[in-house]
């Protein structure tokens, strides 16, 4: 026979139980490299991306066509090209009304972005702007290729470019800086990048924001790093736990620039070792400056040389799977 301190037992176990669920649920949300953990199927076979989905043809040319981004929002594909209506390599966009229509014909950025001089790697922030790299000689430039920010005005168009200061104190150097690459982690913002010349092999760096529109020193990042490789145009996902980025280190196809990746647990740990991404996306060519759309299920980046041109513009996908995230 039931009595009443056994029901108000029972209840009492049930009630400690649903606490006991809901303390395990907030473990597992809070736990880092378990919340927001994502996975993906294998990428696709690579693509021209002008022979796909109907895109204008004209986004691969005779030229050199490279460092292809898209925008946060995938209605903008910029990229580098040195195509009839260039003055020197100089960034393009290529515009369409949804992500599923095809994009349209590529058109000059123009001055102030594009200079007489190779202005390419370009990078758009979501509400912010557009950083990309410039050799242009201009008083306070540190040397080979630096790192630049511009914003756009509706109304007036884009704005005078920004140089982001030398080191030791600012992430330009002596060399070449490539493939900006723009992330907020943590609630601070982080610009990866590479540096190289002729002569020195790259290696991907890492500066932090410091002020408004001011990055700090720049620091190696020594787990993507290869001493005898040449690292370079590194982008990173858009929660920080992802990065791909080019690179002839051993693995690679015959050689030649590759594609790799390297991924983490979360934004405090380090990177992990880097893993080549395969014969869908690499080939004995040089694949360079690949980076990531924003819901990181297309791959974009360059080939060179093309099949049509110096370089062109290819396009690899993937899926999302079901219950990750």
């Amino acid at each position: 026979m039931r009595t009443k301190h056994d029901e108000r037992g029972r209840r009492a176990g049930r009630r400690g139980l649903r606490w006991a669920g809901l303390a395990i649920a907030l473990a597992i949300v809070a736990a880092p490299g378990l919340a927001g953990a994502v996975e993906f199927s294998d990428w696709t076979l690579a693509q021209k991306i002008d022979e796909i989905n109907g895109n204008h043809p004209d986004l691969n040319t005779m030229s050199l066509d490279g460092c292809p981004i898209q925008s946060p929002n995938g209605l903008r594909l910029y990229m580098a090209s040195n195509r009839p209506g260039s003055q020197a390599l100089d960034i393009w966009v290529a515009k369409r009304a949804s992500t599923d229509a095809p994009f349209g014909e590529p058109t000059n950025l123009g001055a102030p972005v594009n200079s007489a001089s190779d202005d390419f790697c370009p990078t758009p922030v979501r509400g912010k702007g557009l950083y990309f790299v410039s050799r242009r000689a201009i008083p306070g430039a540190c040397g080979l290729g630096d790192i630049y920010f511009t914003r756009f005005n509706p109304r007036h168009g884009w704005r005078e470019p920004v140089h982001l200061g030398c080191a030791p104190s600012g992430p330009n150097s002596a060399l070449d800086e490539q493939g900006p690459s723009y992330v907020e982690v943590d609630g601070g913002a982080q610009l990866y990048f590479s540096r190289s010349s002729g002569a020195v092999p790259g290696d991907i760096f890492v500066s932090t924001r410091i002020g408004d529109g001011a990055f700090g020193p720049a620091v190696a990042v020594a787990e993507l790093n290869d001493a005898t490789a040449n690292d370079i145009q590194p982008n990173v996902r858009k929660d920080g736990r992802e990065v791909v980025f080019s690179s002839n280190r051993s693995g690679s196809v015959e050689n030649s620039q590759d594609i790799w990746v390297s991924t983490r647990e979360s934004v405090s740990d380090p990177w992990g070792t880097p893993v080549n991404l395969g014969g869908n996306v690499n080939t004995a060519a040089s694949e360079s400056r690949p980076s990531l759309s924003w819901d990181a299920r297309q791959l974009l980046f360059g080939r060179a040389p093309g099949p049509e041109g110096m370089s062109d513009i290819y396009l690899s996908t993937r899926e999302r799977i079901t219950g990750s995230g």
